[in-house]
């Protein structure tokens, strides 16, 4: 049985990204990040996730049945991550009897390069890198409404080019790197580096639990975009 809402506490709310090359967790009271951590390293999320779990349970002197909910990057993103993210929130949030939430992870790296950069007429595109010159992308404006949804493309000259005419677009997440110098050929095109991290999961995540917008706990299933095709294993007796 899940917890009933108390509008009146404060919301407290476990978040986990998973779906790129970083792997991090935060814990929100309210609106305000009290615990974070999170790395970069290489194939650390089967590693470390449950352990910045408790760590940032710990740090932040939130026991867990205090826990509102449980947030989780939804993708798209990677195959390996979004299942460790995903079985790990899943897990927590039926263990505690509390709702499941789900922020789409270009959401999660827009809200982050609004941080910075911030203006009512700019737009966000951000990027996760897929392969070659393709990217996991979408645009968002200034209050995070979706202008155009998930997709993955191609960026070539022509990527956004009647948006570049007409306003600022500010490109975000690990796919922008390779992007960058076809995009800064044209004067609206600016950049932002700020990482994937679990704290700007924060506004969506709150947005979705005022309006009790939660996910089946059992059968949610995280955003791939592509197929997932395994690798041929060439490991003797297993081809």
């Amino acid at each position: 049985m899940k917890k009933e809402d108390n509008s009146l506490s404060p919301i407290r709310i476990l978040h986990i990204e998973s779906a790129t090359e970083i792997c991090s967790v935060a814990l929100s009271v309210d609106n305000e990040v009290v615990a974070k951590a999170e790395t970069a390293d290489a194939n650390a999320h089967s590693r470390n996730l449950i352990l910045f779990v408790e760590k940032v349970v710990r740090e932040s002197g939130v026991d867990k049945h205090e826990l509102a909910a449980v947030c989780f990057s939804a993708g798209p993103g990677s195959y390996t991550g979004l299942r460790i993210g995903a079985s790990t929130a899943k897990g927590l949030a039926y263990s505690l009897g509390i709702p499941l939430i789900a922020v789409p992870t270009l959401e999660s790296i827009a809200y982050g390069a609004r941080k910075k950069k911030q203006d009512e007429k700019m737009l966000y595109c951000p990027m996760i890198d897929a392969r070659r010159m393709e990217v996991f992308t979408s645009l968002y404006d200034a209050d995070m409404s979706v202008i155009q949804p998930v997709a993955a493309k191609v960026v070539d000259e022509d990527f956004l080019a009647g948006t570049l005419e007409k306003q600022k677009v500010v490109f975000c997440g690990n796919g922008m790197a390779k992007c960058r110098e076809i995009l800064s050929r044209h004067p609206n095109a600016l950049f932002d580096e700020t990482p994937l991290s679990a704290a700007n999961m924060v506004p969506a995540a709150l947005r979705k639990f005022t309006a009790h917008d939660f996910e089946d706990t059992a059968y949610f299933e995280p955003f791939y975009l592509k197929e997932y095709i395994a690798a041929k294993s060439h490991v003797k007796g297993l081809e």
